[in-house]
């Protein structure tokens, strides 16, 4: 298998990462995914990530980190959950959703493994159009770590950089789902709503920038009965 062709999903079961799977494999990759469980508010996610690699086809790993430290409300069940007034609030400001370092942590997981399986790509549903706002989701932080790809690894200094590819960098909520569609991407397996439950709650800021891209994509939610 040619080393270029292998490569590192992280999935968090979110409707942005498991595009970027069926993209890669539509695009020839043979992808291996990276599940994390960090103590979120809910296991919701982990079981569509899963969900997603079984109907991928594709092998996965779930790693559990802890981070005692919390420092976010999606760590911290006692913390409330911030509820945009409209569509058109989120992102305006960092949210308490935010996470410290959690996709510096993840992308150094997905480069480590990337070495030492002999993988030439990670790749992230990092989005910085229709997002909540995160400072890890944005083009510079994308491109920053993709130095340190290059110089903080064997590969990298000796012409092999393992490389970051985040195709859903520049692209709106709705034009992923289109994607996505093409793509046939199951996304009656996805969850995106940062309360967990039985269905998504339809007022956290990742439910309102989910519903909006379905919307504006003339596209029917599946997940949503």
């Amino acid at each position: 298998m040619a080393r270029n062709k292998k490569a590192v999903i992280l999935l968090s079961g979110g409707l942005d990462s498991a595009t970027v799977l069926f993209w890669a494999i539509r695009k020839g990759y043979h992808p291996q995914a990276l599940i994390f469980d960090y103590g979120q508010r809910h296991s919701r996610e982990v079981a569509s990530a899963k969900a997603l690699c079984k109907k991928a086809g594709v092998l996965y790993q779930v790693i559990s980190i802890k981070l005692p430290w919390q420092g976010s409300s999606l760590l911290d069940k006692k913390a409330a959950l911030p509820k945009a007034k409209n569509v058109k609030a989120v992102g305006a400001e960092i949210p308490s959703t935010y996470v410290p370092g959690r996709n510096t942590l993840f992308l150094s997981y997905g480069l480590s493994f990337a070495e030492a399986t002999g993988a030439g790509a990670v790749m992230i549903g990092a989005n910085a159009l229709d997002y909540s706002g995160y400072p890890d989701c944005r083009p510079d932080f994308i491109s920053a770590m993709s130095k340190v790809f290059k110089l903080g690894t064997k590969a990298g200094r000796q012409g092999r950089p393992i490389k970051i590819v985040a195709p859903l960098l520049k692209m709106t909520k709705s034009q992923i789902i289109k994607l996505g569609t093409k793509l046939s991407v199951p996304y009656q397996l996805t969850w995106s709503c940062y309360r967990g439950g039985g269905k998504p709650c339809g007022t956290c800021d990742s439910c309102l920038l989910r519903n909006k891209g379905f919307k504006v994509a003339k596209v029917k939610d599946p997940a949503v009965n």
